[in-house]
């Protein structure tokens, strides 16, 4: 019998990717039905999200016009608020964004070890 999505979220997560699922999950059900529909986001609770939770990644996320671009962006189907699917878009966006960032940041340099250098040594000879 398959477990139900109930008692897969009341069980310790046993990875750091499950961690992160449940995360964010709890983090999006922090800030929905606070207005209104406890299953969606409304603008003033995605405001608050966005502010709260993302403000190092958003900077401009106490920027009414750039909240409204991003709730104009993922209201998917135009109901003024964003449901739970829309908000793991921009979840996927962001992180998608953040990983091409890091791949076209140099890598840092590291540091020679002695048996690195016998080694390069070898090759010279």
């Amino acid at each position: 019998m398959p477990r139900s999505k109930c008692d897969v979220m009341s069980k310790e997560p046993s990875s750091n990717l499950e961690s992160a699922m449940q995360m964010l999950i709890k983090t999006f059900h922090k800030y929905s039905g606070k207005e209104g529909d406890k299953y969606t986001l409304s603008r003033g609770e995605l405001r608050e999200l966005l502010t709260e939770e993302l403000g190092n990644y958003l900077g401009n996320a106490q920027d009414k016009d750039a909240v409204e671009r991003v709730m104009n962006d993922l209201d998917s189907n135009n109901d003024g608020e964003v449901d739970f699917t829309e908000f793991i878009i921009l979840m996927g966006a962001l992180t998608v964004a953040c990983n091409d960032f890091f791949l076209d940041s140099p890598a840092p340099k590291k540091p020679e070890s002695k048996g690195d250098a016998a080694t390069t040594e070898e090759k010279k000879e």
